[in-house]
């Protein structure tokens, strides 16, 4: 009896402590789309480096416009080309990980004129990407697991809208995630509002291209702080750490593989809302083989 209690208190243990061991563990989510050279989808997938692809971008949509999507090279829209990525969508899903459609970027003609344009905008999304039906869908009968609001233009009105309506399709059994993009500084000057509906499941936090809150050599008070206001203000999931996957991909915030690793995780990986990594972009990360460096440390 004493034997079996001793060895039932070393399994309880050992149990407890792989689950504190693992509760800081990252996913790496990537942006493919913008590049034609980076790869297909499933081949992105396939590295197992990802657990969440953004398929950027849906950068035209709202205020009546026709909605379009833009991949770059990788498949032509206007010509219903883009339906051969449902078969790879697919792959990807079966894999365990997340799909998402990402509307707006840093280019594109998109802004929301009122909430029903918002609920009119969310019906499309729905029957064209997510559960509902349509007579074309983009990407033939794959089902994406749901819209990432990278808005970084137009005006900050109505994304809240959105969010709702887009969430209102959500299902016990088919749910649609929401994720965003936001700028580090806080709060974000698009979807500052929007973030605050509680609404968001996954939030990747660019801390790039904005050096009042982004990394500096040898110092990471800045980082840190805005990572703070984030984490604690924000009533998300989880939280991402946005960053350029290589020195080209954005004007500033690169972080060294060894820095990431030995300075910067250590301060932000304590966070319970702490989720992972988030990289722009798939062709950069091929030329800089960035997440494969870092995924065990992530």
């Amino acid at each position: 009896m004493a034997i079996k209690s001793a060895i039932s208190l070393a399994f309880i243990s050992s149990v407890i402590l792989v689950l504190v061991l693992g509760t800081d563990a990252g996913d790496i989510a990537i942006y493919w789309g913008q590049n034609g050279n980076e790869g297909t989808l499933a081949e992105t997938c396939a590295t197992g480096d990802y657990g969440f692809v953004n398929l950027a971008f849906l950068p035209t949509f709202g205020n009546g416009q026709t909605p379009m999507i833009n991949l770059a090279g990788h498949c032509d829209p206007f010509s219903n080309g883009c339906t051969k990525l449902s078969s790879d969508i697919k792959s990807c899903q079966a894999k365990g990980i997340k799909v998402m459609l990402s509307i707006g970027g840093g280019a594109g003609s998109y802004y929301l004129a009122s909430s029903d344009d918002a609920r009119q905008v969310a019906t499309y999304l729905w029957n064209n990407f997510l559960g509902g039906q349509a007579v074309s869908r983009p990407f033939g009968d794959a089902v994406l697991d749901g819209i990432d609001f990278d808005i970084e233009g137009g005006t900050n009105q109505h994304w809240d809208d959105l969010a709702r309506y887009l969430s209102g399709y959500s299902k016990p059994d088919t749910k649609v995630y929401l994720t965003a993009a936001p700028q580090c500084p806080f709060p974000d000057a698009w979807v500052g509002g929007a973030l605050k509906t509680g609404l968001f499941d996954y939030v990747w936090v660019q801390f790039y291209n904005n050096p009042p809150c982004q990394y500096t050599p040898d110092d990471i008070g800045n980082l840190e702080n805005s990572w703070k206001n984030w984490t604690t203000d924000i009533p998300a999931t989880k939280i991402f750490l946005g960053l350029p996957a290589s020195p080209e991909a954005a004007g500033s915030g690169f972080i060294p593989v060894s820095d990431l690793t030995s300075q910067v995780l250590s301060a932000i990986k304590g966070s319970a809302k702490y989720g992972g990594i988030m990289l722009w972009s798939k062709y950069y990360d091929d030329q800089s083989g960035y997440s494969s460096a870092i995924k065990n440390y992530v």
